[in-house]
């Protein structure tokens, strides 16, 4: 079987995927982004190559030369790094020059269409990690209150409306008010804010309505719980299938400890 290939950006994400990946018999070449990715991907993998942001030709070829034809984006990636221009390579800058706006899909659309013009399919990223999927049902014993049920509902319709033009994929409310929309600045950033307005809201987490699974899918682990704690949120509901958890025993045993309900909904068709 040929090698995988690991676009790896921050967080715990590319960790865990390359370790499943080879726990299944895939070996792992990873390009990693200096001052995101972090360096104990190194022992993760069977080889690690680092780089600068925008550095795309170096990329494709060294998962060219490990004889990689299939590859994974794992891993956030600050969105205000699309501001720093210092390292683009010749063809990053000339796919951000032919895109019509610089939204999370339409960059990493065309970043993968590039890689496929040389052979590297990009597969969905939650492949090998189907299993850290959030259920759908309550993960804590807490129970919502009606007010707190009827805001899970207001905060998951909310939005699946902002995640679907691309501009987040959380926002946080209270009685029915929107207190935070999550944009460049990241879900944690977006939960702390809405706490300096109103503790015991409900934050609401999901997948865009179109959402491309090869990459930014919705993602939860510790420091996410960290800042739901720290912003004194009272409740937290997540896409079910479609929102990747991560650390789920010590997520849900310290959330369970905190008195947050944790739920996951599908989305009503």
């Amino acid at each position: 079987m040929k090698p995988l290939g690991l676009v790896a950006g921050n967080g715990q994400f590319p960790l865990l995927l390359a370790q499943e990946a080879r726990r299944q018999g895939r070996s792992v070449v990873a390009a990693a982004i200096e001052g995101e990715t972090d360096p104990a991907l190194a022992g993760l993998v069977d080889s690690l190559h680092w780089m600068k942001l925008g550095q795309i030709k170096r990329t494709i070829e060294i998962l060219k030369e490990a004889g990689a034809e299939e590859a994974v984006m794992a891993g956030q990636v600050k969105h205000v790094s699309i501001f720093d221009l210092r390292h683009l390579d010749a063809t990053a800058v000339k796919i951000l020059a032919l895109l019509p706006n610089k939204k999370t899909d339409t960059i990493l659309g065309a970043v993968a269409e590039e890689f496929a013009k040389h052979g590297i399919r990009f597969l969905p990223s939650t492949t090998y990690l189907a299993d850290r999927l959030a259920p759908e049902g309550p993960m804590t014993s807490v129970r919502p209150t009606g007010e707190q049920k009827r805001d899970m509902e207001f905060g998951f319709a909310t939005a699946k409306a902002i995640a679907g033009l691309d501009l987040g994929q959380t926002v946080c409310v209270k009685d029915r008010a929107v207190l935070a929309v999550e944009a460049m600045e990241g879900t944690d950033a977006c939960i702390r804010r809405a706490g300096a307005f109103a503790p015991g809201f409900t934050a609401a987490k999901v997948a865009k309505p179109r959402q491309d699974i090869r990459f930014d899918v919705p993602v939860i682990g510790q420091g996410t719980l960290e800042s739901l704690i720290a912003a004194r949120a009272a409740v937290l509901v997540v896409e079910a299938g479609k929102t990747l958890l991560f650390d789920r025993e010590a997520f849900l045993k310290g959330a369970q400890e905190a008195g947050l309900v944790v739920m996951g909904i599908k989305e009503k068709k």
